[in-house]
């Protein structure tokens, strides 16, 4: 079977391989790439972890290729996603975590619903089956997407004022423009109309499996302030996952962030929030010492 793993996400592999170190694998959601994650990498690493961070399928290298290729992802649902980083994890030495955020957030609750994570953190996390509430917030920051049935197929650039709305809410306008010109990018429309017709569709993608028994703990962070995944539609998805009886689920409300909260200048008190829970969880590598990589 041909791969799906990009010569990026195989370096990525190789080098994390060769730490020995727990793997900690960060999963980007909607109008992100991989390199959202790139401030992460260092607390994580300094905490004795090997952070590598995933592709979609169709993810182009950085922000203006993905910009001049605003097509490549047109039609890439949630399955050919977690399908595709369930790939690269089977390529791992050892049992990452997974962190995710937005459809990330999904995909890191797919992953670990197959097994195949040793903890997960989740943030914000786009709703699958089973997520009920339908706050007026989510309706409005996904119309740009719902409001036009032909985006199932193709790929959505926000403007500004969508992006502003949606993700960065909560920061002035400065900032807000930054995160705008740095990290937004096309995104595929079809992983919307999932998750919008999840609790329609017994078939669809847009599920996790909450009772794994090899599920491992599980947390799950909102934003105070996100629109997008406002806390009704995170406590929903914690809910669920607290029926799962073997491991631990939590959920914690990082105050003042939107859900830009992996991107913007509050990004440090979502990773603490992670690491701390790690922490708690026997997960801690304090004692890894300097990455030899």
């Amino acid at each position: 079977m041909t791969t799906t793993i990009t010569a990026r996400e195989a370096a990525e592999v190789e080098r994390v391989n060769a730490t020995g170190r727990q793997p900690v694998d960060f999963v980007h959601g909607l109008w992100l790439l991989a390199e959202s994650w790139d401030a992460w990498r260092t607390p994580f690493e300094e905490r004795g972890y090997a952070a590598l961070a995933v592709d979609w399928p169709g993810d182009q290298a950085d922000h203006a290729a993905a910009h001049a290729h605003a097509n490549s992802l047109s039609g890439v649902g949630v399955g050919q996603v977690a399908d595709h980083v369930a790939e690269v994890i089977g390529t791992l030495d050892l049992t990452p975590i997974v962190v995710g955020h937005s459809f990330g957030g999904l995909l890191v609750q797919i992953i670990a619903g197959r097994g195949l994570a040793s903890a997960t953190v989740s943030i914000d996390p786009a709703p699958s089956r089973g997520v009920l509430p339908l706050p007026f917030s989510a309706l409005k920051a996904a119309f740009p997407v719902l409001g036009n049935p032909a985006n199932r197929k193709r790929t959505v650039t926000l403007t500004f004022d969508e992006f502003r709305y949606g993700f960065a809410n909560a920061v002035d306008e400065t900032e807000a423009r930054e995160l705008y010109d740095t990290f937004h990018t096309p995104a595929p429309g079809r992983p919307l109309f999932q998750a919008a017709t999840a609790n329609l569709d017994p078939t669809t993608e847009a599920k996790a499996d909450k009772r794994t028994p090899e599920r491992g703990p599980l947390l799950v962070i909102s934003g105070e302030k996100d629109n997008i995944v406002p806390w009704a539609l995170a406590n929903a998805a914690y809910k669920q996952q607290r029926k799962n009886g073997h491991s631990a689920t939590e959920i914690v409300e990082i105050p003042g962030v939107g859900h830009s909260l992996v991107i913007d200048g509050g990004w440090r008190a979502v990773a603490d929030a992670s690491l701390d829970f790690l922490d708690r969880h026997g997960l801690a590598r304090h004692d890894a010492g300097p990455d030899q990589s």
